[in-house]
């Protein structure tokens, strides 16, 4: 069974931080970028960050910068999204993905594996 599941999501105030876990299961991580996407009710799919292969691309959305930070461990299959300094504005399901080169411009359109979601509130 070929799936990307994530987790971490829940509620939480603003300020405050989460972390989100994208996890492989049936294949391994090591060979793609994989990339963080969040949808809000009403709004369109954005994509928040990627992270290259080896670690070493990564991009932001321009909202993202300086708050979040992505992060992978290939040994635990798993790719990581540091949340801090949440707003309400951040309230979304995050969805993480399986693409190719991580480039700047973070389209779904690029990626052609995904997981479930999983929320996250921010709220007071």
């Amino acid at each position: 069974q070929l799936q990307l599941v994530e987790s971490g999501g829940g509620l939480v105030q603003p300020g405050g931080s989460l972390t989100l876990s994208c996890a492989a299961s049936g294949f391994t991580l090591e060979y793609y970028t994989i990339a963080w996407f969040r949808q809000a009710p009403g709004k369109e799919r954005e994509g928040i960050s990627c992270i290259s292969a080896n670690g070493e691309t990564i991009n932001y959305v321009e909202s993202a910068k300086g708050r979040f930070a992505t992060s992978r461990d290939n040994a635990k299959n798993t790719v990581f999204l540091q949340m801090n300094n949440l707003k309400p504005e951040d309230t979304a399901d995050y969805v993480c993905a399986v693409g190719s080169l991580c480039v700047p411009d973070i389209l779904a359109s690029t990626y052609d594996f995904w997981g479930q979601g999983t929320q996250v509130t921010v709220s007071s």
